[in-house]
């Protein structure tokens, strides 16, 4: 039975700063992280009667940008499984939130951030799990030859 190659990562003490690509995708997800909490707590705490499922999606999302924005952030054991969870979990819930409130308004009285796949944030919502997904897949770390 072939060996299942082994990663090395970083110390889980210190993490490097971010660069590049990654620092823009960071500073993306941490503004979407706190304008969707935000927004989410604040519908929730104020008018969750009109539109409860709408309001708890954008909480939801919140959290998701938060995780992504985490797993992005550190350099940690469990940061990259982190980031994928967040950002693929982000891309199904925006193309399928997307569909649903096109397909069936009604149910989406109000928007959530992934409404009409982003349209109120002028698509971002759908665009950036499509960047993040790309930058971990080319940021991957090559397995080893223990050959």
């Amino acid at each position: 039975m072939a060996e299942q190659p082994t990663v090395e990562h970083a110390d889980d003490t210190e993490d490097a700063p971010p660069t590049g690509p990654r620092r823009i995708l960071i500073a993306l997800y941490l503004v979407f992280a706190v304008a969707a909490t935000a927004r989410g707590i604040v519908q929730i705490a104020t008018k969750y009667d009109q539109a409860p499922l709408a309001y708890v999606l954008s909480l939801l999302s919140g959290v998701v940008y938060i995780a992504a924005a985490v797993g992005l952030i550190t350099d940690r054991r469990w940061s990259r499984p982190l980031a994928w969870a967040a950002v693929g979990t982000e891309m199904a819930g925006v193309l399928v939130i997307g569909a649903l409130s096109i397909v069936d308004s009604t149910a989406f009285p109000h928007d959530t951030v992934w409404s009409r796949f982003g349209a109120g944030y002028g698509y971002v919502p759908v665009i950036l799990p499509v960047l993040g997904l790309m930058w971990l897949w080319q940021t991957r770390p090559a397995p080893r030859d223990d050959d």
